[in-house]
């Protein structure tokens, strides 16, 4: 897709092969929210054990740690758009037929557990599927801008929308979230398998290469490169930590701060609030500071934040805390996702990304039900304050980064190259 325009802020085109993708995505954002909210308030009714609705959660990351690195190896051996249109079309059936037993009342704990499985098995290869495909839709050096056009429009639909919009959904039924999210899968499904892409360029594959040989080969990629490798080990740790705090910010409002509903839903809204500054503000950021000082920043403030949500005992503070964490969220995705983008080797962005994501992903399920043991064991506002140290430390994991020089990878060094469309 043609761009115009200098470094990292360039005008992208908004017609044609982007613009279906930008479209799909907030779209699957948007139900994706209803589901992520809806899912935890119907475990907190059907459940008061806190490490029960954890699992929930727990649950929905832990085939990232079976299944992602397969996942990102066959994303790079398959086309990547029809891999997308067609686990999309998967999932929008899947939810549509829970959405069924729930109106039906057969849900359960572990029908929810079953549900956020299955979902993030077939996750896996889309996430992966994507990652690689949008180098072939935007020039290298619009990567920065498409990721924060991507996300901005993501956290818009999936929390400024999404998220406020499902106690209104509730009210007209228990089984009208996943309705409506079943529905926009099949929408996204189908403005994916519209994309006309170029075929990628692909090194030709050693006589005899296996899977394994392939997932092997993104892990050294990754391994060898000491940006991504650090940025891999900090959101490692960060996600020990988000696991807790996510699988049991619901029991935190609902529980510690008595805020109902409406009080989840308004934290919900304020992380999304704050990811739309972050992406505004993220390439001032990353003009003054580089990318992984940005990512530093962001670190060091998010910390802060949590402090703050696990010893105020105020749902004003509280929302305030959590979309200055959601601002240095965002700030922290789009530079993760844009230096795996450029730094990987064109025809291993799918590995590459797989194996940044397993192995960052591998302590959610850990952390998720630490967080539901130590809410249980020493109280409801306890897990933000585990999630702030496990963020120390990963602020601590990345300062080795900061010695590298982060210029994107040559051309003639396996570098990311985009192709435009047919």
């Amino acid at each position: 897709m043609a761009t115009v325009g200098g470094t990292d802020t360039r005008e992208l085109a908004w017609r044609g092969a982007f613009g279906r993708l930008w479209s799909a995505a907030v779209l699957s954002s948007f139900g994706d929210a209803l589901r992520a909210s809806a899912l935890p308030l119907l475990a907190v009714r059907l459940t008061d054990r806190p490490l029960l609705v954890a699992a929930v959660t727990a649950c929905g990351y832990l085939p990232w740690v079976a299944f992602g690195l397969l996942g990102g190896a066959v994303a790079d051996r398959v086309d990547q758009r029809r891999a997308m249109w067609t686990v999309d079309a998967l999932r929008g059936l899947l939810v549509a037929c829970f959405a069924v037993a729930v109106a039906l009342g057969h849900a359960s704990i572990g029908l929810l557990i079953a549900l956020a499985f299955t979902l993030t098995t077939l996750q896996t290869l889309f996430d992966n599927a994507s990652t690689a495909l949008l180098p072939a839709l935007v020039e290298r050096e619009a990567l920065g801008s498409a990721n924060a056009r991507l996300m901005t429009g993501q956290r818009i639909a999936g929390g400024l929308l999404g998220g406020p919009a499902v106690p209104v959904l509730l009210a007209a039924g228990a089984a009208t979230p996943f309705a409506v999210d079943a529905a926009t899968f099949l929408v996204a499904a189908a403005l994916v398998a519209s994309l006309r892409t170029a075929a990628p360029e692909r090194r030709p594959g050693a006589a005899g290469s296996t899977l394994r040989r392939e997932i092997g080969q993104g892990l050294r990629a990754l391994g060898r490169d000491r940006a991504l490798r650090g940025l891999c080990a900090a959101t490692a740790l960060c996600n020990i930590g988000m696991g807790a705090q996510l699988a049991t910010l619901v029991v935190l409002v609902t529980g510690w701060l008595h805020g109902g509903t409406v009080g989840y839903a308004a934290a919900g809204t304020a992380v999304t609030a704050g990811s739309l500054v972050g992406g505004v503000v993220n390439r001032r950021f990353v003009d003054r500071l580089g990318r992984i000082r940005a990512v530093l920043l962001a670190g060091t403030v998010q910390t802060a934040a949590l402090v703050v949500m696990g010893t105020v005992r105020s749902l004003g503070v509280l929302v305030a805390a959590i979309g200055i964490f959601g601002v240095m969220g965002m700030v922290w995705n789009i530079n993760t996702t844009t230096l795996m983008q450029e730094r990987s080797p064109a025809d291993m962005i799918g590995r590459v990304s797989s194996a940044f994501r397993t192995l960052s992903y591998a302590g959610v399920p850990v952390g998720a039900l630490l967080g539901g043991a130590v809410a249980t064991a020493w109280g409801l506002n306890t897990p933000p304050l585990l999630t702030a140290a496990f963020f120390v430390l990963a602020v601590i994991a990345l300062i080795p980064a900061l010695k590298v020089n982060v210029p994107v990878v040559a051309p003639g060094a396996d570098a990311t190259t985009a192709h435009a469309p047919r």
